[in-house]
């Protein structure tokens, strides 16, 4: 298991939000904390802190007022950490070298890949022939709709069609290296990680991030020990760089 670190970015600022209240319209979010420092000082700490394989990510949607700005600090946090962290929010086969050029190990994926809440096989093969498999990471976050989760989309705002289970992720391991998942309906809140998506998860065939609830240090143990080791990890609101209590030392200790 490994600590995975983030960079959330929207309208131009690094903040923490609850995921379930992102909202297109007016570019809205329910804040956790916003920081006054920009996303390549984040970069350049989890450097330091040799801790390879995080995400930045830009939270506003592709020719929105605030997406410029955005992609700007998302740009230069991957310049910071070469080959550091893996990027998306927005990206298609067009605009994806940008991001590797500028440092990312990969570009993450959802909705250029989905179209009507369905899997856009003819997208999905695009996005993987202009990037390769091996720098293709594909966000496959979900959310609660009955008994299942089901992947969303667009700043994890849609319900699409599939249901985030061992067949869907397996379908998806021929064109992708690696799997990042939000639960999304934790997302933020410090309430607990839910195990129900890690079930699904320790189906995966290639490697898996955990993000969602993470609170305290009981969370992450819960995590190795649910996840038999195989599940990585992504803490946010909790960190105390972003408002919250615990610390990278103290994470990199529990997991060691």
């Amino acid at each position: 298991m490994k600590f995975r670190p983030c960079i959330d970015i929207h309208n131009g600022r690094v903040k923490q939000i609850v995921g379930s209240s992102l909202r297109d319209a007016g570019d809205k979010a329910e804040e956790n904390y916003v920081s006054a420092k920009p996303a390549s000082y984040y970069a350049a700490m989890y450097l330091k802190e040799d801790l390879p394989g995080g995400h930045v990510i830009v939270l506003n949607k592709k020719g929105s007022e605030y997406y410029e700005a955005s992609l700007k600090e998302a740009l230069s946090a991957l310049e910071a950490y070469p080959g550091g962290m893996m990027a998306g929010g927005g990206i298609d086969p067009l605009n994806a070298h940008l991001f590797l050029e500028a440092g990312a190990s990969h570009v993450i994926v959802t909705s250029y890949v989905f179209k009507d809440g369905r899997i856009d096989k003819e997208a999905l093969e695009a996005m993987r022939d202009a990037v390769g498999r091996e720098r293709l990471c594909l966000d496959l976050s979900c959310r609660r709709k009955g008994n299942d989760h089901y992947i969303v989309t667009d700043r994890w705002q849609r319900f699409t069609e599939e249901k985030l289970e061992k067949d869907i992720l397996d379908f998806f391991s021929e064109y992708a290296a690696e799997f990042l998942i939000h639960a999304v309906d934790a997302e933020g809140k410090q309430q607990g990680i839910d195990t129900d998506v890690l079930e699904i998860l320790l189906k995966s065939p290639v490697p898996v991030t955990y993000a969602g609830g993470v609170s305290g240090l009981e969370d992450i143990r819960l995590l190795m020990e649910a996840g038999e080791g195989k599940i990585d990890v992504t803490v946010g609101s909790a960190l105390d760089i972003f408002g919250g209590k615990l610390t990278i030392e103290e994470i990199k200790k529990c997991i060691s």
